[in-house]
């Protein structure tokens, strides 16, 4: 990785808490999930209900997209850390099921900004020999978070609100991202004209926003249904308690925290486009597999799928924001965020009628072949490594 100036670690370090809190805070619903379910006496069909209502968190995003487009990096992610922040502290009180699914739909909204932003803001920032492995660092970050999640709730199982309350405590983090984030130079020397998602609309963007887009909803209709429910699977197919799905998202984190570190060394030495697609096809395979069995299936398929997708991550991350344009990448993350929503509601409504026909782990096998053909559209797009950003 190549030596990096002091304001370059700032902002690899304070992207990176955004990211740690901004998973710790959207990791709760899926370990708490059970117990969830337990209080509010919710099935599978209304638990894919109140999935499909979080997916639509992304639509906020984008106009907030926008907005960082046009006004910076630096305060949109602090607005995006304070806004999730606050919504945990509404989550960790609300009284049923529909007040929890409204204040998460606020939750994605903004860790859906702090994603889009702090990659951004690292491509932008960081060298162009260093993006993948840039964008593999805030992604350990963002595993922090999660980890720290699994960490604490076998302690605190089934009393899932006192999580909620915790992650209220991220707007310290947003003060501190108000205070010291440098503003984007990359950003601060972009031409900024034109309304961003109207650039995007313009050729080459169009061509690649539309191929990024279907991929991602494609590969939602597997990957959304399957993030939400894999351990509500566990607890009510395996009979899995708390503390044994606590050690499967421990273990597979473990393992997969060198797959990040390798997937980013490996897309800035050899590039994006192969590895990235190829690692999509694999990813989808391997949560087919997590619902295709027992006990052991289970087991395996998380590991596996957990180190595939890890390192498919950074890979994406800095495949995609080398494909667009400075002055409207915030937005074209926001867009693709919501490509990839759309894609996740459909695909947990299927889930939630197939299931009473197919059963839990068939209605996501059902699915699976979408994630496969969004693998396959992302080989029409181009080899961005290294290449200077797009103004």
């Amino acid at each position: 990785m190549p030596r990096l100036a002091r304001h370059q670690w700032l902002v690899l370090g304070l992207a990176g808490l955004a990211t740690l809190l901004a998973a710790f805070d959207s990791s709760v619903l899926v370990l708490a999930l059970p117990a969830i379910s337990a209080e509010f006496h919710a099935g599978v069909p209304a638990l894919a209900n109140v999935g499909s209502v979080l997916a639509l968190g992304s639509l906020g995003a984008l106009p907030l997209g926008m907005l960082a487009d046009r006004l910076g990096r630096r305060r949109m992610l602090a607005v995006a850390v304070f806004g999730f922040s606050l919504a945990n502290l509404l989550s960790g009180l609300a009284p049923s099921l529909a007040v929890l699914a409204l204040t998460r739909l606020l939750a994605v909204c903004f860790e859906t900004l702090a994603a889009g932003v702090a990659t951004a803001l690292v491509v932008e920032e960081l060298p162009a020999a260093a993006r993948g492995m840039s964008v593999a660092a805030i992604t350990v970050a963002a595993g922090g978070g999660t980890g720290l999640t699994v960490l604490l709730y076998p302690l605190l199982a089934p009393r899932w609100r006192a999580l909620y309350l915790l992650g209220g405590l991220g707007v310290l983090g947003g003060l501190l991202l108000w205070a010291r984030l440098p503003e984007s130079e990359t950003w601060r020397a972009s031409r900024h004209e034109g309304v961003p998602l109207a650039v995007l609309w313009k050729p080459p963007w169009r061509r690649r926003l539309l191929l990024v887009g279907v991929a991602g909803a494609l590969g939602a209709l597997l990957l959304q249904p399957a993030s939400l429910l894999v351990f509500l699977f566990g607890s009510q197919s395996l009979h899995l308690d708390p503390l044994a799905i606590s050690a499967v998202v421990f273990v597979s984190g473990v393992v997969s925290v060198p797959a990040f570190l390798v997937g980013g060394r490996l897309s800035d030495a050899y590039g994006r486009r192969l590895l990235g697609a190829g690692l999509v096809a694999l990813t989808a395979l391997a949560v087919a597999a997590t619902f295709a069995g027992g006990l052991a299936a289970f087991w395996v398929g998380n590991v596996v799928w957990s180190v595939i997708a890890s390192a498919a991550v950074p890979i994406l991350g800095a495949w995609f924001g080398e494909l667009f344009p400075t002055r409207a990448r915030a937005t074209s993350e926001a867009v693709n965020a919501l490509a990839g929503a759309l894609g996740g509601i459909a695909g947990l409504q299927l889930v939630g009628l197939l299931e009473p026909r197919l059963g839990f782990g068939g209605s996501i096998l059902a699915v699976a072949a979408g994630a496969i053909a969004g693998a396959a559209l992302l080989l029409a797009l181009p080899e961005t490594r290294g290449d200077p950003l797009p103004d």
